[in-house]
């Protein structure tokens, strides 16, 4: 099913995630591979299958193999680190965050992409997983990497949009 067709099947009450959907897919301020690279990553993070095969189907078209795989890959190892850091971060005990992470992160040192790409990607995903410490680490290197303050905030409106349709997909 088309993301299109998908959001039509949302219920009245969520109105403004269709419009919002909308808006964000035809917004000219992220390039595609920003653009349909988040929805993928952040479909995969919802876990709502149906939004995650409309998202993927809405990419194929728009991605490269490499861009498709980064995606994925962006929403496998933030699931991962997202859990890691979020909990050296909360925890009272300030040991945590000195011991080394010993988990494989390859991807993010070689996503096969445009780095400030998949570095989007995965601040989008942390910010639906809510990982404070992610969403800081991922921001700095985009700022490193000269990505302007208001394509970060676009992203992130992306991330909070499929977050909630795949919330009332869940309840449907």
């Amino acid at each position: 099913m088309a993301l299109a067709d998908l959001a039509q099947t949302l219920p009245d009450h969520a109105k403004d995630l269709r419009l919002n959907l909308s808006s964000l897919l035809a917004d000219a301020s992220l390039s595609d591979q920003q653009k349909y690279g988040a929805l993928l990553a952040c479909a995969h993070a919802t876990g709502v299958a149906p939004l995650v095969r409309a998202a993927e189907a809405e990419a194929a078209a728009k991605l490269s193999p490499a861009a498709l795989h980064a995606a994925r890959a962006a929403a496998a190892i933030m699931a991962m680190n997202n859990v890691y850091y979020r909990f050296t971060h909360l925890a009272s005990n300030p040991e945590y965050r000195t011991l080394p992470a010993r988990l494989r992160m390859n991807v993010i040192g070689a996503p096969g992409i445009e780095k400030a790409d998949f570095e989007l990607f995965c601040l989008a995903v942390s910010a639906i997983n809510g990982c404070g410490a992610c969403i800081d680490s991922h921001e700095k290197v985009l700022q490193q990497h000269g990505v302007k303050t208001e394509t970060i905030q676009t992203a992130v409106r992306l991330a909070s949009v499929v977050n909630a349709v795949g919330a009332v997909l869940r309840t449907l």
